[in-house]
């Protein structure tokens, strides 16, 4: 099988765990290669849920290596909570899982810095999940943060801690008049009892990946969040701090563009976003409602409600066009089963004209107006379909139409239920 990179097309959530699992099957490196433990991936394996926000999701097939690339900002305790949980469940780690020693520490100071900045920005609030990532990006970009590879030097740590912890007191006390209810000793010593468990797995993962690439083993690439989160290319500022899109799998990861040969784009069937920002297709009303009860629209990071709309095909034929999309993964189809009518948004209209581009700007987006075509539901249950013609009409043509209208990129898959047996396999790699 190809080296496959997994990109969300959307504003994240749309199901790129589940198929990152399902072909974790084919692969035999998972390597996850930007975000934080903001993002929350979950995958239902024989009914059981698992949530994860560090560990790859492709961890679930006691065969295959995961690596956690450079490109993420790690955060050790969330982390050892999964690994943890991994464990009670008989699911074996060992030389199976690595860190690498590039990628940066979410520090407990860096969740409360980013708590009391988004509770500054009164009206202006981003919607972020609070987790640390934006202000341990931004100790990145400043070239004063804390690596993994740090921990291997207990006493170089402990300086470099000693440090940022006084630098961050005095922001967070004096700056955003909040409480710092931090000791040093203690940070210290519960960092000493962590890397007990962190420090055997990190190591020069882009040596690894590399190591692996020359044994012509199989990598397969996950991202996090959505193309519309991108620090660059997404809707600013409702963003996340890392760049989403595929060409961040390099910088992430430690690997050339001759690495990645198929770049899958997950597609939800319709669209969600959590958090602030514009959202052209958004249903504020009872059919919102219902799309959020029957898809489970819950954030499994911060289990808040998503907002809820039709599909927008002018978002991810942008998408497209940043990725370089390969091939489309259509995820939770079924959730549409109940609809009488469901839409397709096929473009944008501004001051009368059509609009064909998505508009890189909030102000753009805010003028906009979508266009809608509607077309019927198929009103019966869709999650024993093994084949995609298997699926009834109405929902066949709903999947042609939406392909139609992503300039006809060949999908992969059709996820018509939640576990990983719920999946229909349309034009294999």
């Amino acid at each position: 099988m190809p080296n496959i990179a997994i990109i969300g097309s959307q504003w994240g959530d749309e199901g790129k765990a589940k198929i990152i699992d399902y072909l974790s099957e084919k692969s035999d490196v998972i390597i996850r290669f930007q975000g934080g433990a903001n993002a929350g991936h979950t995958v239902i394996v024989e009914g059981d849920q698992f949530i994860f926000h560090m560990v790859p999701s492709g961890i679930m097939y006691p065969d295959k290596v995961c690596i956690i690339g450079n490109g993420v900002v790690f955060d050790a305790e969330q982390f050892i909570a999964e690994v943890n949980a991994l464990r009670e469940k008989g699911i074996s780690l060992e030389d199976r899982l690595f860190i690498s020693d590039l990628a940066h520490l979410v520090l407990p100071y860096h969740k409360v810095l980013d708590q009391a900045s988004e509770s500054n920005m009164k009206d202006a609030k981003i919607g972020t999940t609070g987790r640390g990532i934006g202000p341990a990006y931004a100790d990145k970009v400043n070239r004063i943060g804390i690596r993994t590879g740090d921990l291997l030097d207990w006493h170089n740590f402990v300086s470099k801690l000693s440090t940022a912890f006084e630098q961050k007191r005095f922001l967070i006390e004096n700056v955003y008049n909040s409480s710092f209810d931090f000791s040093l000793n203690d940070l210290i010593d519960k960092y000493k009892n962590l890397r007990e468990v962190i420090t055997p797995k990190i190591c020069d993962t882009g040596s690894y990946i590399f190591n692996c690439l020359q044994q012509k083993k199989n990598l397969l690439f996950e991202g996090a969040q959505g193309t519309f989160l991108d620090i660059d290319h997404g809707t600013y500022p409702f963003v996340t701090s890392s760049n989403t899109v595929s060409g961040c799998i390099c910088s992430g990861a430690g690997v050339g563009p001759s690495a990645i040969h198929e770049v899958v784009g997950i597609v939800k069937a319709y669209t969600t976003r959590v958090g602030n920002g514009p959202f052209p297709t958004e249903l504020a009303n009872e059919t919102g409602d219902k799309l959020r009860s029957e898809g489970g629209e819950f954030g499994a990071t911060t289990g808040r409600p998503r907002r809820c709309g039709w599909f927008d095909s002018v978002q991810v034929r942008k998408a497209i066009q940043l990725n370089g999309f390969t091939r489309i993964a259509l995820t939770k189809l079924d959730v549409l089963n109940s609809f009488d009518e469901i839409k397709i948004c096929t473009h944008y209209t501004m001051n009368g004209k059509n609009i064909e581009q998505f508009p890189s700007s909030p102000t753009g987006l805010e003028k906009i107006e979508p266009g809608f075509e509607t077309h019927p539901g198929w009103k019966s249950g869709i999650s024993q379909c093994k084949k995609i013609s298997e699926l009834p009409e109405n929902a066949i043509n709903y999947v042609r139409r939406i392909q139609e209208l992503c300039y006809n990129i060949p999908i992969l898959i059709i996820s018509v239920g939640p576990d990983r047996s719920q999946t229909i396999e349309v034009e294999p790699l």
